[in-house]
């Protein structure tokens, strides 16, 4: 996908990533894409608050926008699925961390598995974006 590709799920890093890559895709006049991975009985309601959220987003930026925004809700693992989408973009963004958070050492990484996974094997350039 061309231009700007940011994954989102329901934590506030998500949020945070979302609306700096917003403000990105809107300063470089670049399509954006988000992208959310959910259980497959549960892609209608997450597209719905996904195109929720990146409506609010956009419209807190004020003034212009993206070229283009397009909202996609797809089943699968997160970093398989977000690599696959970035595949011809010219960055991924992601948050630090996802909701999902067990005890343990992995709570104190500064980033979360499928960020950590996706830093890896990218083949553009990623940006992750803490919590604000």
């Amino acid at each position: 996908m061309p231009g700007i590709v940011v994954g989102i799920d329901e934590s506030a890093t998500s949020r945070s990533a979302l609306a700096w890559a917003i403000s990105e895709a809107a300063a470089h006049h670049a399509p954006l894409t988000v992208l959310t991975v959910h259980d497959e009985n549960q892609l209608a309601a997450a597209k719905a608050a996904a195109s929720e959220l990146t409506e609010k987003a956009v419209a807190a930026l004020g003034g212009a926008g993206p070229a283009s925004v397009t909202v996609t809700a797809v089943h699968g693992h997160a970093a398989s699925e977000l690599l696959a989408a970035a595949v011809g973009a010219e960055m991924l963004v992601l948050g630090a961390r996802g909701g999902a958070v067990a005890g343990g050492l992995a709570a104190h990484s500064p980033v979360g598995s499928v960020s950590s996974k996706v830093l890896h094997r990218a083949k553009c350039p990623v940006v992750v974006v803490p919590a604000s």
